[in-house]
This record gives structure tokens, sequence and C-alpha cells, in this order.
């Protein structure tokens, strides 16, 4: 009963066990032998063929990874492996003005390296590239294509689109490694102050050369300096200097602004110059610097320090005559003036109308000795301490007879460079006080550093006779009506093996301004000037430099911070000797 009731309670339930049975039974026997070998064998292929795709995108993800690397790093990864291959340079310290404009900085950029064993065709290669890069060496490239070397330099700080053309033309083995190029924002306006970098970085010339070490820095980090330059005002002088000397077919010139009151220098442009960018590719002419390195026989600015060394020690007073109608003949030497006057003259005369005779006659009555002593406490002398590499020494006699005594009275026999002239004589008008020339922003006023070279009192009269130069001497043409300007000009004959040379001068006028309480000193000197309207009577300093001096004066008056004088009618009697009055602060001033 058991049996037959399980089956009627579930019809159908062992013949359907049966079944699935035989089913899978007969499912075995139907895959089996021919078709189960098939299986397997698809099998396996589609698992070789996923291992063959996964080894191929591995090997794609790889070569992106290093081609970022590369890029990112330096090198290529073959290049990188080599001995010969530099690493990248490190940062360099940027130079600002004393405003925190930047005057030179760095860029990323590219260098152009190959390995030369990977180049096919190396004149080919070398051809191909000096078609798209300016002043690119051919033939020296195609010898360093052609060498066995693992690594060699090609080009050096290419700009974006240059990378972009050379990587177009798809030449095996050139690569690209990162670099940094120097820059230099402003161009050529102030290229002598800050010189050039070559190939590595290292600083050629000017500030970059003489702070190398704290721009390079240490462990790769450099350190920015901070100059005493105001760009505004070094554009200002470059844009008159450059006016000048084409309009006179110069062969060059020099110009500088100091601040008198601690020997910062706010400007400096030598001509010709040449553009730091590209500082390589510059004649060595171009590169000379007139302000530090050159050296020069300044002329009759020379008498500014005549004149105060007589009255400083007592040996000429303001009011004293001198007979100046006569020439001086000393040997085969004779002595004149570039204008007669026919007549005695006093201290003051001899200044405003700029009497070598009467220069003469003043450096006679202190003497040799006390000649060399005052030029020797003023500095002129010795090489400055400024802050560049290129410093030019000082000349004098070798031996220092009567006739030396007399010619350097009027700027001729000794050879200064315009930076330590332009120092000396901001010490003379400034209350006499001798700063060192500097082209860094000191820190406060830079004050300390002074020493005392004159008395105030002499320097009172100085800033009175100078001012009278420009009122009603040969330096009139450097009046401006916004700023009370005073002055001394300069015209010097060039030495040569034969002697001086009447038809090629040195004209130079240096200004201080506002006079009374001096501020700022303006220094312009012109090489061989052919003159106002080629007139060559026209090319002293009085005719060719005085202006500049006065342009620049107005225009960057207002920028440096000093405020324009109300003009007012100057009726200077010729004899007027100053009257003197010291300040709180121990300044004499000459009230007019």
């Amino acid at each position: 009963m058991t049996g037959p009731d399980r089956t009627k309670s579930r019809p159908g339930g062992a013949i359907r066990c049966i079944r699935e049975t035989d089913l899978r039974g007969a499912g075995r026997d139907r895959f089996a032998g021919p078709a189960k070998r098939a299986i397997e064998t698809g099998r396996n292929r589609a698992a070789i063929a996923a291992a063959v795709f996964a080894l191929g995108f591995l090997a794609v993800a790889g070569r992106l990874v290093d081609v970022a690397v590369s890029r990112a790093g330096g090198e290529p990864r073959q290049l990188a492996a080599s001995k010969e291959a530099a690493a990248p340079i490190s940062a360099r310290g940027n130079i600002v003005d004393r405003n925190g404009v930047v005057l030179a900085t760095n860029l990323k950029a590219a260098a152009l390296v190959a390995d030369p064993r990977r180049v096919i065709n190396a004149e080919s290669a070398a051809a191909r590239l000096a078609s798209l890069l300016p002043e690119f060496d051919q033939e020296e490239a195609a010898r360093r294509l052609a060498s066995d070397r693992h690594f060699v330099w090609l080009r050096r700080g290419l700009t974006p689109r240059q990378q972009m053309l050379v990587n177009r033309l798809g030449i095996p083995g050139l690569y690209f490694q990162q670099d940094e190029r120097r820059v230099y924002p402003h161009g050529r306006i102030a290229s002598h102050v800050l010189g050039h970098t070559g190939f590595d970085n290292q600083g050629l010339g000017g500030v970059e050369s003489f702070f190398d070490r704290r721009l390079s820095g240490v462990g790769g980090v450099g350190r920015d300096v901070t100059l005493s330059l105001d760009i505004r005002v070094q554009h200002i002088l470059h844009e008159e200097l450059m006016t000048a000397v084409a309009e006179q077919q110069a062969i060059g010139g020099s110009a500088l602004v100091m601040d008198v009151r601690n020997g910062e220098i706010l400007a400096m442009v030598s001509l010709p110059d040449f553009d730091p960018n590209q500082g390589a590719g510059s004649s060595e002419a171009a590169r000379f610097n007139r302000n530090s390195l050159g050296v020069y026989e300044m002329g009759s600015t020379f008498k500014i320090f005549t004149t105060a060394m007589a009255l400083e020690y007592g040996a000429a007073k303001l009011d004293d005559l001198y007979d100046v109608a006569r020439p001086i003949r000393v040997a085969r030497h004779t002595i004149n003036d570039l204008h007669g006057s026919g007549r005695p003259l006093t201290v003051s005369d001899i200044f405003v109308k700029s009497s070598n005779i009467g220069a003469v006659h003043l450096a006679m009555a202190v003497g040799t000795a006390g000649q060399r002593s005052f030029l020797g406490r003023l500095g002129l002398f010795d090489k400055p301490a400024i802050e560049l590499s290129e410093i030019g020494a000082p000349l004098q006699p070798a031996k220092w007879r009567e006739i030396n005594t007399m010619t350097v009275a009027f700027g001729h026999g000794v050879a200064v460079s315009p930076v330590q002239h332009a120092s000396a004589i901001a010490a003379v008008a400034n209350g006499g006080i001798l700063y060192p020339p500097t082209l860094v922003k000191r820190a406060g006023n830079g004050q300390a550093l002074g020493r005392r070279v004159i008395s105030p009192v002499t320097s009172a009269k100085m800033r009175e006779l100078m001012r009278r130069v420009v009122v009603k001497g040969t330096g009139r043409r450097a009046a401006v009506e916004e700023f009370e300007i005073g002055g001394k000009t300069g015209t010097a004959e060039k030495p040569s093996k034969r002697g001086y040379q009447r038809r090629k001068l040195l004209s130079s006028f240096v200004g201080l301004f506002p006079i009374y309480d001096p501020r700022y000193l303006v220094f312009v000197l012109i090489d061989e000037p052919k003159g106002v309207d080629g007139n060559s009577r026209r090319a002293t300093g009085g005719w060719v430099a005085a202006p500049v001096v006065g342009a620049v004066v107005r225009r960057s008056g207002l920028l440096l911070g000093v405020l324009p004088t109300v003009p007012v009618e100057e009726t200077v009697d010729e004899t007027e000797r100053p009257i003197i009055k010291v300040n709180a602060g121990g300044i004499a001033l000459a009230a007019r």
C-alpha cells in the first residue's frame, strides 16, 4: 500500500526523475569525442588572444607614462642614462628696480639635444635645422650630429614656436630637454647695468656677473637683487641720449642720474649698447660700459674741483681778481682760453666763463701737493667700488710736474670714469659728503656710509657758482622753467700719440637740481659730436650736452618727487658774493 499510494500522490514523479537522469547522461554522451576537443581548442585560443591584447594595452600605457615623465622631468629616457646628459638648469633669482619692476627673470624654455647614433643623415638634419633657427651654426651642428657620442647639445633657449617647428621636422634622434631662458623685458634700455648670462645661465657682465653667486643661489634656489635704478628714469635718459648721439652723428655717449644724498644711481646709459636677450651675439664695442670702464679726461667740469679746492684751502676768495688776458706759456706748451675776456676776472667769473687761464692761477695758488691731496680726498685716484665687474682704473701722471698741475686744473692730464667723476661732484654740491656710488637700493637712507671731504660753506659757494653757470654762463642751454638747475660745462680734446686732437671732442655737462638743496645729479657726455647744424664750433658741452640734461630734468623731475619751483627773474651780479646761511641740519645754503 505504501508504494502505490506514494505513486498516486505524485503522479509522474518517478518518470520525471528517470527522464532527467537520462537527459544528463545523454548530454554527456552528446558532447563527447571531437566536439569536446573543438570547444576546448576555441576556449584556449580566446584566452591567448585576451592575453595578447592585455599585453598590448600595457605596452601602450607604459609608453604614455614614459613620454609624460620624459617631458616633465627633462631628457628622454634613452638619454637619461648617458653620462654626458646635463641636468636641467636651476632657477636664477630675479633682478628688479627700486620699485619692484622686473628687469631680468627666467622663463621655461626647451633645449634641443640629440643622440647622434640615431641620426640618419647628419648634414641633412643640420641644414634643415639651420633653415628654422636664426644664427644656427650649421657646420658645427653637422659635426656634432656625425660624432659617436651619446648626447650632444644643439640649441638652448628655444621659443615655443621654434620647438614646434623643429618637432614638425620629425628628424630621428632629436629630442627636447627642459631648460630655462634668461629674459630682459626692457631690452637694451639697461643693458650695461644688467649685463647678460651665458648658455648655462652664468652671469656675464654687469650686475649679472657681480651678483652671480647670489642670483644662482645654493641648492638651485637663487635670491632676487633689488637695484637702485628707476626704470622710468632709465627710459627717459636712454631716449634723450640716443636722440642727441644720433643728431650729433657722434660715435657714442654716456649718461647717468645719481641721488647726491646717498650715492644711489637711478639711471645709467652707455652708447652704443646691446640687447641682453642676445648678449652672446653682441660685439665687444657694444658691451663696453663707458660709465664705469671708460676713463676720460673730462675737461672743464674739473674746474669744479679746482675752484672748490682754492676756496676750501683759503687760497682764493670769490671776489679775488686774476689776470687772464695773456696766455700762459710753459716750455713748448701754451694755455689759452676758448673765449678770451681781455680783462681781469674774479674767481666767480673764472668759473662762470670757464677760463682755463684762471683755473691755472687757482691751482698754482694751492700748489701741486695740495692739488693731489684734494683730488685724492674726492676719490678720483681710486677705482670706484660699484657693483659691476667692468671697472676702469683712473689715470694720472707718473711724475707730477708743474705743467701737470696746470693742465689738471682745467681737466687734462687725469682720466677718470664718469661714475667716479659724478660721485666727486655730488660731494662738492651736497654739503661736502662723499658717498660711494652704488647700483643697489640702500637700506634706510644710506647716509651713514658717507664721509666729509669739504666744508658746508665751501659747498654752498660752489652751488651758487654752478647756478650762475646756467643762469648766464656757458650752461644756459640746460635751463628749464620748472626746476632750478646748476652745473658746469666740459669740453675736452681727445688725446692721441701725436698730442690732442682739436676736431675730436668729449663734450659734457653735469647738472644738479634743485640746485640750492640738491637731490639729483645728471651727467651727460657725448663722444665726438659734429656740432649743432654741423658747426664744429658748436660742438662744445654747452651746445650739445647741456640741452640733454635740461630735457632729462624736465621729464623726470616730477617722477623723482621734486616739486617744480616757481619761476622767478634772477638778476645775479657777476661779482656778487653769496650770503651763506647754515640750516639746522648743518647744510649751508646760499641765499640769492
